[in-house]
């Protein structure tokens, strides 16, 4: 069942990014979600990160949330006639230890219009974060730890 329902995850964030809601893309988001999840099954050995279905879903929707809210600020940002930004790189302490939870946060991070994840530290404690506008660091960093940070270790323990 959780198969299924990642599977479906996967499909549907398929047909989502490549823009097509065709039967043929979804059945192809389907084969690809299968294909992924059975490698990713094989490189955890099969037990580790079995996640609950809420906490995925509640995961999902903060992404799609966030996803809305950071392409809104940037289509302003970018429209607006004085563009008054501050781009910059911050480090972001992570409270996610397995290479599965940094990536995910990392790969969330990178999806989200207006920021970029640009490398992890070689102890695996510091995300370096590149955003579009870096004029208050401390706010984005608990905004990622509140958020999708804490979402990812409640759906992954």
């Amino acid at each position: 069942m959780i198969f299924f329902l990642f599977n479906l995850l996967l499909a549907i964030a398929w047909v989502t990014v490549t823009g097509s809601a065709s039967l043929h893309n979804l059945v192809l988001g389907l084969l690809l979600g299968a294909l992924a999840l059975v490698i990713i099954r094989e490189s955890f050995g099969g037990k580790a990160h079995i996640p609950r279905v809420l906490p995925v879903l509640s995961l999902a929707a903060l992404f799609l949330k966030e996803l809305s809210l950071s392409a809104w600020k940037v289509t302003v940002t970018v429209l607006s006639p004085d563009m008054k930004l501050k781009p910059g790189i911050f480090a972001f302490p992570l409270t996610v230890t397995s290479d599965f939870q940094i990536t995910l946060l990392a790969n969330l991070i990178t999806l989200t219009p207006g920021t970029l994840s640009v490398d992890v530290s070689a102890d695996r404690r510091t995300l370096y974060v590149h955003t579009l506008d870096c004029s208050d660091p401390e706010t984005t960093k608990r905004d990622i730890a509140n958020g999708f940070e804490r979402k990812i270790m409640e759906a992954f323990r």
